[in-house]
């Protein structure tokens, strides 16, 4: 077993950046001035997957945005914290709130504004376009792209290394 696999299989909390995670970190602007993101389908999927396996999921995001919120709405996801930039502070705060130990979470970010969560939690991933200090960083680079398949990625990762993954896998495969 790898270093990372034996970190994520520790995992109860998963939490995401948004921008460049959930998202390929284009930002795309409406006449009016309403920033437009894209979301991936397989990411969602790979969150309610986790979710299915008993592992809570949050949303830690610099930006603040009303679309961020109905995506996490429609996902499930009900720990969102957004136009936070001192991410450390929000990380602490969701630990105190859901009482888990940091080396019992996870999360995927892409630029230097996320080391401060990444260097404390127990699982830290980042997305091969993401900024080379994070990447060298970090415990687990995925293949894919961010908002392109990322998420599902490192989702199907924590629920292969929990040996989870045949069982949320079960219901599709009856």
């Amino acid at each position: 077993m790898t270093d990372a696999t034996t970190k994520a299989a520790a995992i109860k909390l998963m939490i995401f950046d948004v921008d460049g995670i959930l998202t390929d970190g284009s930002l795309h602007f409406s006449a009016d001035g309403e920033a437009l993101k894209t979301f991936n389908v397989l990411d969602g999927q790979g969150i309610r997957l986790l979710q299915k396996a008993g592992i809570a999921t949050a949303i830690i995001s610099a930006r603040q945005s009303a679309i961020v919120s109905r995506r996490a709405s429609d996902l499930g996801i009900t720990h969102v914290r957004q136009g936070i930039h001192d991410k450390k502070t929000a990380f602490f705060e969701l630990l105190a709130e859901l009482n888990f130990d940091s080396k019992e979470c996870g999360f995927i970010g892409d630029d230097v504004i996320d080391l401060p969560v990444l260097s404390r939690v127990g699982f830290a991933a980042s997305v091969p376009n993401g900024h080379p200090e994070v990447r060298y960083r970090v415990d687990y680079v995925t293949v894919a792209s961010g908002g392109k398949g990322a998420v599902r990625e490192v989702c199907d990762f924590i629920l292969q290394a929990q040996n989870k993954y045949q069982l949320v896998l079960s219901e599709y495969l009856a």
